[in-house]
């Protein structure tokens, strides 16, 4: 029996596995004027289209020969790009530029709906670098709006989320089933869960509710890496079902790569009802395992299509690639897990 349940298991995550929408990336480096690597996206289908929210590095950086970070006049800005099909796309403009909000780069943005309060609010999270000497990244914030032709930052929304003075990022925000919000972020190297009355107290959470948050910390680990890995991250918004929330994230596994992974969320309070213990989608084609760090396929969008999930990722912090995922396989693997 022990050897049958195994082998329907191994079948099940076999056909859970994610496919490549293209042998190719859907959005090559260089393909933004003034810029070089374009990666880590987010996406929105919104009035037919696919809206790419993507990380564009400015040309210009160039890899340190030295001690200190990895690359020099290495600065992020968010840009969108446009597709009907979600495999050609073409630029269509600067959303976010570095030096905005205070920010010496912004990278990897998520872009979610979040029905909260009666109504549905769009709301980009990302990664904030501040020019202050030592300080570490944070999460950014932003409320977006739609003007009939193109997203724009809701400039007063701009903040930033989560404890003061600890690096924190990889963060997607979304509604649980009880009309409270939920914050997933990472604060290293597990993710954990913050969960907030309405998207405001979320907005507006301060020193009280993040030192409170901080005493029990573990209590709010919501994901650890597996046995021998670095570290895992939030990748994309939830993605809802009859049977829960799919959350797709990434894990850095013990030789530095990048790897997609999927869990089941409880949709009322967003705990973990199970979890694949193996990738849905590893770095393999070249330009996933070469490119300004190797061996990286890092999730960052998810749109629901029928069975199907559409899912943009990073690859080797170089270019973008897209793949699908059904979901009713997807579950039945979870289903096996758990």
């Amino acid at each position: 029996m022990g050897n049958a349940v195994s082998g329907a298991a191994l079948a099940a995550r076999e056909a859970a596995q994610a496919r490549r929408v293209a042998e190719r990336p859907v959005v090559d480096a260089r393909s933004v004027p003034g810029h070089e690597a374009v990666f880590n996206a987010g996406v929105l289908c919104h009035e037919g289209t696919y809206h790419l929210f993507a990380r564009a590095v400015r040309a210009g950086y160039r890899r340190n020969s030295g001690p200190g970070d990895r690359f020099l006049d290495y600065v992020s800005d968010v840009v969108v790009l446009t597709s009907r099909d979600g495999v050609e796309y073409q630029f269509a403009y600067v959303l976010a530029p570095a030096g905005s909000n205070g920010t010496t780069s912004i990278e990897d943005p998520r872009v979610q709906r979040v029905a909260a309060g009666g109504r549905e609010r769009l709301v980009m999270t990302s990664t904030w670098l501040t020019p202050r000497a030592g300080a570490p990244w944070r999460i950014g914030a932003h409320e977006l709006a739609w003007d009939g032709e193109r997203f724009h930052l809701e400039e007063r929304s701009g903040r930033l989320l989560g404890p003061e003075g600890i690096a924190d990022k990889d963060a997607v925000v979304f509604a649980l089933a009880d009309g409270r919000v939920a914050l997933i972020h990472r604060i290293q190297p597990n993710m954990q869960l913050a969960v907030f009355d309405d998207l405001d107290h979320l907005m507006g959470a301060g020193a009280e509710y993040w030192d409170d948050y901080l005493l029990d910390l573990d209590r709010h680990t919501l994901l650890a890496p597996s046995p021998g890995a670095l570290g895992v991250g939030a990748g994309a918004p939830p993605v809802a079902t009859e049977e829960g929330l799919l959350l797709f994230f990434h894990e850095r596994r013990g030789d530095g790569s990048y790897t997609m992974n999927v869990a089941l969320l409880e949709a009322a309070s967003g705990a973990v009802l199970s979890r694949l213990p193996s990738a849905i989608l590893e770095p393999e084609l070249d330009w996933e395992r070469r490119g300004d760090v190797d061996g990286v396929v890092f999730v960052q969008g998810a749109h629901l299509e029928g069975d199907y999930v559409y899912l943009t990722y990073g690859a080797a912090d170089r270019c973008v690639g897209a793949a699908t995922a059904s979901v009713s396989r997807l579950l039945d693997a979870l289903a096996e897990a758990a």
